[in-house]
């Protein structure tokens, strides 16, 4: 499958993004999904998950409580709803997905990059 991320950009700290993931070739229902970030100089970390049917999240705890991923069924996508940004969350915003039970995450989608100023 091949993801795209979108919705990237600046935005003041407080405020408020959506990133979605689109996929083409195939639908994303048989896909545990999740967005990852890469900040500058720092390694690539996941910071939420959602299962095949959406009943299963994850989120890290430094994005616990402002962020929110969700299916959307009807249009194949995976969002992430992003609020309270802060500068720390500036970063490239992996879309990534993998078929359900596989081991690892190997599906990769290009990257969006999101700029939080404080």
């Amino acid at each position: 499958v091949q993801l795209q991320a979108s919705g990237g950009g600046l935005v003041q700290a407080g405020g408020s993004l959506r990133l979605s993931c689109a996929a083409s070739g195939r639908t994303l229902s048989g896909y545990d999904m999740a967005w990852f970030r890469q900040p500058p100089g720092k390694e690539r970390e996941r910071i939420a998950a959602i299962s095949t049917r959406g009943y299963v999240t994850y989120y890290a705890d430094s994005v616990k409580g402002r962020f929110t991923i969700s299916r959307d069924k009807a249009k194949n996508t995976v969002d992430l709803q992003m609020n309270s940004l802060k500068s720390e969350d500036t970063a490239v915003y992996f879309c990534v997905g993998k078929r359900n039970g596989a081991p690892r995450y190997d599906q990769w989608g290009q990257g969006t990059e999101v700029t939080v100023s404080s």
